[in-house]
């Protein structure tokens, strides 16, 4: 019981901090389990599959014109997704100073903020990049994750159930669901949760993924194995193997996975 205990940290740790933005930029980042959490008011296309190729095109334009409002948006999103945290919040910081009204913004903003740690202020911020007569499901799942995140379970879960009521069924919510019943240790619910969102035909790998580590944490390794491997190339198949290995042996505690590559990511990016 100890080392499932222990285990459930852990996932706590290298999996739920990435639960709220990778998918909101282009790759993964810290702050996202399941990605298709990004609205489409907040995507931008990317002039080059290289996240620092994106962070200098967006960068010159951005600097050419910093009051630009979509400038800001493009720019801060490819920081996001070349894992540059703390330079795309001041980004966001500064635009949505210039626009306190841009829905865009706060968004990239509350979401950039989670990437980098600061979920209370995410949470905040992303209060106002939506409204109660107009939610965004997808928001309303970030912000039930950094509610996890603060160790609000009860709160965040019903954030994902007002998410659920617009979108019924949607993987990437009933994925940050599962996780959240991870959190508080209640891993049959989350393994039940999880199935549900792997079942439904539209979940990505990182749904699968996160299934395959819950089943994993309750001792039922062969399984897991069997849940991480399906339909990849052998190559892949193989390192997501060992990743899950890797993620059930360690004991060296919560800080140390926190460095580890984000379950979600498991060697896909979005």
């Amino acid at each position: 019981m100890r080392q499932q205990s222990s285990l459930a940290r852990l996932l706590a740790s290298a999996a739920m901090t990435a639960i709220l933005a990778a998918g909101l930029g282009g790759c993964q980042t810290m702050s996202d389990i399941t990605g298709s959490i990004t609205s489409k008011s907040e995507a931008s296309p990317a002039p080059d599959a290289d996240p620092r190729r994106s962070v200098e095109v967006y960068g010159e334009r951005y600097r050419a014109n910093p009051k630009d409002p979509d400038a800001a948006l493009a720019y801060g999103q490819a920081l996001r997704a070349a894992g540059q945290r703390s330079q795309a919040v001041a980004v966001f910081e500064q635009a949505t100073i210039a626009h306190p009204s841009n829905k865009a913004l706060l968004a990239g903003f509350g979401r950039a903020l989670a990437d980098n740690g600061n979920f209370q202020q995410a949470f905040d911020v992303l209060s106002r990049a939506h409204s109660p007569d107009n939610p965004d499901w997808r928001i309303l799942s970030v912000q039930g994750a950094a509610l996890d995140q603060l160790g609000r379970h009860e709160e965040a879960r019903r954030y994902y159930a007002s998410a659920l009521k617009i979108v019924p069924e949607e993987p990437s919510v009933l994925s940050n669901l599962g996780l959240s019943y991870v959190l508080s240790k209640e891993l049959p619910k989350a393994e039940e949760i999880l199935r549900q969102a792997y079942a439904g035909g539209k979940a990505d790998a990182r749904v699968r993924q996160n299934l395959g580590l819950v089943v994993g944490l309750q001792g039922r390794f062969a399984e897991a194995e069997t849940i991480v491997k399906a339909d990849l190339p052998a190559e892949e198949a193989a390192a997501n193997v060992a990743y899950l290995k890797e993620m059930l042996n360690r004991k060296d505690g919560p800080r140390a996975a926190n460095a580890a590559i984000p379950v979600a990511g498991l060697n896909r990016q979005d």
